[in-house]
């Protein structure tokens, strides 16, 4: 085993690059949650995207060069996606919705996420650039945690139904 990170704050959420060469995840240093991104191999770390609010539930892109993750403020939840060359920020969800846990596509087309848009957490798709939304969750409950499959046909998801329990 090899720590990447010490105890001293909290990390969450690590996602491996395509490449395995980068991770991203969420830690709490300076008490506010902010996703970062670390070099494995060198073992730099910055703060990707310092955005007003909260940032976390981060993914890399299917050819690593973008990441996605949710930003939280003033009671939104929005997906920014960031170009991680020249970190230029595109926010792709609007409104007063909390929108979460993206996930793309491995054609890098698409992005599945959960958002209570529609009065309760369902699940939607996107096209990356925000545009073309579908639901494409309508039962009872709550759908959170969107992943798509590694060949794109299918999407794996937990489904919580009266309290009871989880469903995958």
């Amino acid at each position: 085993n090899r720590y990447l990170t010490d105890d001293k704050y909290l990390v969450l959420t690590p996602r491996f690059s395509p490449k395995s060469d980068k991770i991203l995840y969420l830690s709490y240093v300076k008490k506010t949650p902010r996703v970062y991104i670390r070099d494995i191999k060198t073992g730099r770390e910055s703060v990707l995207g310092d955005f007003p609010g909260m940032s976390f539930a981060p993914h890399f892109s299917y050819d690593g060069k973008k990441a996605i993750m949710s930003v939280a403020k003033d009671g939104s939840t929005h997906i920014i996606e960031i170009d991680l060359r020249t970190k230029k920020t595109v926010k792709l969800t609007d409104g007063y919705s909390i929108n979460t846990s993206p996930s793309y596509s491995p054609d890098g087309k698409k992005i599945v996420f959960n958002s209570d848009r529609s009065g309760s957490r369902q699940l939607y798709t996107m096209n990356v650039d925000g545009s073309n939304l579908q639901r494409i969750s309508f039962g009872g409950g709550t759908y959170a945690a969107p992943s798509w499959s590694p060949r794109g046909d299918y999407i794996a998801f937990t489904k919580i139904t009266r309290g009871e329990g989880f469903t995958i």
